[in-house]
């Protein structure tokens, strides 16, 4: 049995402990729900469990999705390459069509499932819904040149009516991260940038990235140590020297923060619980970013694996050269 379903009585008492019910403007929690969780069952199940027990709670989780394998998946079934650009999928208009039909018609549904299993819950959409996100292509940037990536888009505008709706209607809305452009045409969100929108746009209290990897790590890979809080102004120092397949999160939770968010997490999607864990604990594991200046706290994780999950990009930035008695890059890069 998966170490989820055996944690259940310990992680709804935690969900007991969540804030009581909040005023209309408050309470929401925007959750980016990606990486190998996705793709196990009793983990996509446990994940559902834990965004109905927010709700309990009086909490209004909104999810936004990735489905990255699944995409993959597909496209290679159909016969249809998949290349990357600085960790984003170049999109042509076929694979865009693949995009949408995997997304809303195939993992969405399935988030949707698993949480209606709890009760009338979770209200499938798209970016596209209500015009909920406006989209304008992005190229990728390749050694600080601009390279076209097709049909793949930044969110430069949301409307949260629809979803402002949803939660007042005591709804839990999943949002597949596709959008459209002022051109009429559909582009293809990279999650993380989409929950992070949203989060702002909702005047979210926090923004939670569930991924593959234990956080935002120190000094990979001479240490397992893990950055668990900084400021914004630290991470954005950091920003630079990420590694491709982590910066579209520390992007978001960047831009999540100094959007007016109370704070964003970076988590380790793997561990049952860790959504719940991260708001009740202050404690829990995973990188925390917050408004303003502030120092890199790092801490180890003892037992965990010192490798990335297979497949998943180097999760920390080059190690810049250090300055003498410099802990470790991380800390150093962060001013502490």
């Amino acid at each position: 049995m998966n170490p989820s379903v055996r944690d259940r009585p310990e992680a709804t008492a935690r969900a007991g402990a969540l804030a009581p019910p909040q005023p209309p403007e408050r309470g929401v929690v925007v959750v980016k729900f990606g990486g190998h969780a996705m793709v196990d069952t009793d983990l996509r199940r446990a994940f559902a469990r834990d965004v109905v027990d927010l709700r309990t709670s009086g909490l209004r989780p909104v999810v936004v999705h990735g489905g990255g394998p699944q995409i993959s998946g597909m496209l290679d079934r159909l016969g249809l390459e998949s290349r990357f650009e600085a960790g984003l999928r170049v999109t042509t208009p076929a694979a865009m069509d693949v995009v949408r039909m995997v997304l809303a018609g195939q993992v969405q549904r399935e988030i949707v499932g698993h949480i209606n299993a709890h009760g009338p819950f979770a209200v499938g959409m798209t970016g596209e819904d209500a015009h909920s996100m406006t989209a304008v292509r992005r190229p990728a940037v390749v050694d600080g040149r601009p390279v076209d990536i097709g049909l793949v888009g930044d969110v430069v505008d949301v409307d949260p009516g629809l979803l402002r709706a949803l939660l007042a209607q005591g709804h839990i809305p999943v949002v597949s991260p596709v959008a459209r452009g002022a051109d009429g045409l559909a582009y293809n969100i990279n999650a993380d940038t989409a929950a992070s929108a949203l989060a702002v746009a909702l005047g979210a209290e926090r923004l939670v990235m569930l991924t593959d990897v234990e956080g935002l790590y120190a000094d990979w890979p001479r240490s397992s140590e893990v950055i668990a809080s900084l400021g914004a102004d630290a991470l954005g120092a950091l920003l630079p020297a990420l590694e491709s397949g982590m910066l579209p999160k520390m992007e978001g939770c960047l831009r999540a923060v100094r959007g007016g968010v109370g704070r964003a997490h970076v988590l380790d999607g793997r561990v049952p619980h860790a959504l719940l864990r991260c708001l009740t604990d202050e404690t829990a594991p995973g990188t925390t970013v917050l408004p303003g200046g502030g120092t890199a706290r790092p801490h180890v994780r003892p037992g965990r694996s010192r490798t990335p999950h297979p497949g998943h990009p180097s999760p920390t930035r080059p190690t810049p050269a250090r300055s003498p008695g410099a802990a470790h890059a991380g800390r150093t890069a962060a001013g502490a």
